[in-house]
């Protein structure tokens, strides 16, 4: 096997779960394949993480299990960073010929690479592979476009609520069971004590939000007629909206200072001991291992609207996936499923804490490590998934939810104007898309 690793590693690899592309990639869809090569080199492209020693070592053992069963077969492995990946893949789609034939790619990238002409449908062999049908429901949905399959998902990432056991026990206060609770802690903590945020949130942490939306009844967008509708402003959404914006403010997390902040730089509050609670993910648990807050924190399911009710969360998560392009679309296949299948997803846990989307494999996973139950619990509550749209990635990038956010916790615009604002933002993507 050749290694090839280009790119120092950045903060921006922890963001992890699916985070979305940063620019339009082109219409290409007349990159198919001319032939299928049975030997020869394939070529590799996966994400850059923080630590990427412990992942290097997973996918090298898959490596050598298939070299060693495709003689005359090697693999030439490039790491490459999330934050410019879609620059990578967008050259790699306009030029098959110096295209990889595989990649790992956010799950949330899905349906536009499929519009550009990007990815293989490999349906046939996902079908026929007998280790798929342990797939986990929300992990199938994300390599899937109008009913076929685009990939194998390599894990999935929820987020659940971090919290300081030690502030909690000091107060003498009880973890949250409602939303309403939830909030009222937090602020409750902020006054107690005003060096702490009570919840740490940020005005562009799209995913820690969402909940607070979704727990409310409302959507990010429906489908209708082949295509999609925003669905921000509804009356469910804009309580959800409502209800996460009035933890922005003085009593709890300042405008001033958590309005930019992303997920990212929540967690890092959380871990550096600045914050009583925050949302964060399973792939944030290194993170906060690491910081001042190791061994004085506990991690529960975030609360819904009622005692008992698990928020939906956001399921993030990375896939696997054959080029169209690749002219060894048969070895492509046999490595991808090699990578995401279950040997690589338990070593990929053991060593990088990113859970596996096979639902015994996490069974699994739980009973080595504790740490993953609220995050499992959370799963099984019922995750959810963005619009299966090439416009999502447009609506990403372009900020529209951040800016809402931002337009209302500065005090410039209201509920009702902001999130009309972002509908109108996101059903022109929607209408652009098709």
């Amino acid at each position: 096997m050749k290694l090839v690793s280009k790119v120092a590693a950045t903060a921006a690899a922890l963001a992890l779960a699916g985070v979305t592309a940063t620019a339009c990639a082109p219409q290409t869809s007349g990159n198919s394949a001319q032939q299928d090569d049975k030997s020869g080199t394939l070529r590799v492209w996966l994400f850059q993480e923080v630590n990427n020693k412990p992942k290097e070592q997973v996918v090298d053992a898959a490596v050598a299990a298939f070299e060693k069963a495709h003689k005359g077969a090697e693999v030439e492995i490039e790491y490459i960073p999330v934050e410019t990946r879609a620059q990578r893949i967008k050259a790699a789609f306009n030029d098959p010929k110096s295209a990889p034939d595989l990649i790992e790619y956010g799950n949330t990238d899905t349906a536009g690479y499929v519009k550009d002409g990007g990815l293989a449908d490999v349906t046939a062999e996902f079908g026929a592979w007998d280790e798929a049908k342990d797939t986990d429901p929300t992990a199938r949905q994300s390599v899937t476009v109008d009913g076929k399959v685009y990939g194998a998902p390599l894990f999935v990432g929820v987020r659940a609520l971090y919290y300081r056991t030690d502030v909690f026990k000091d107060l003498g206060i009880a973890v949250p069971e409602t939303q309403d609770e939830l909030i009222a802690t937090a602020k409750k903590i902020r006054k107690e004590k005003p060096d702490l945020y009570g919840l740490a949130v940020g005005g562009a942490y799209t995913y820690g939000a969402m909940p607070f939306i979704w727990a409310n009844g409302g959507e990010l967008a429906q489908e209708k007629g082949g295509s999609y509708e925003s669905a921000i402003d509804s009356a469910a959404a804009q309580k959800g909206i409502k209800a996460y914006t009035s933890l922005f403010g003085d009593d709890n997390c300042p405008a001033a200072k958590c309005a930019a902040m992303g997920g990212n730089a929540v967690i890092t509050a959380f871990a550096a001991g600045n914050a009583a609670m925050a949302i964060g993910g399973d792939f944030s648990h290194q993170a906060v291992e690491a910081g001042a807050v190791k061994g004085k924190y506990a991690v529960v399911p975030l609360p819904g609207l009622k005692a008992g009710e698990i928020a939906p969360a956001f399921a993030g998560g990375n896939n696997v996936g054959v080029l169209k392009s690749s002219s060894h679309r048969t070895l492509a296949v046999d490595l991808m499923k090699r990578l995401a299948g279950k040997e690589s997803q338990g070593k990929l846990f053991d060593a990088m804490g990113f859970l596996p989307t096979y639902t015994d494999v996490r069974a699994e996973a739980a009973r080595k490590q504790p740490f993953v139950e609220p995050f499992i619990k959370t799963l099984g509550a019922g995750a959810k998934f963005v619009p299966a749209s090439p416009a999502w990635g447009r609506i990403d990038a372009s900020l529209v939810l951040p800016t809402m956010f931002q337009e209302i916790v500065s005090g410039k615009k209201d509920v009702a104007a902001a999130s009309g604002d972002a509908a109108e933002k996101m059903d022109a993507a929607f209408t652009d898309a098709g």
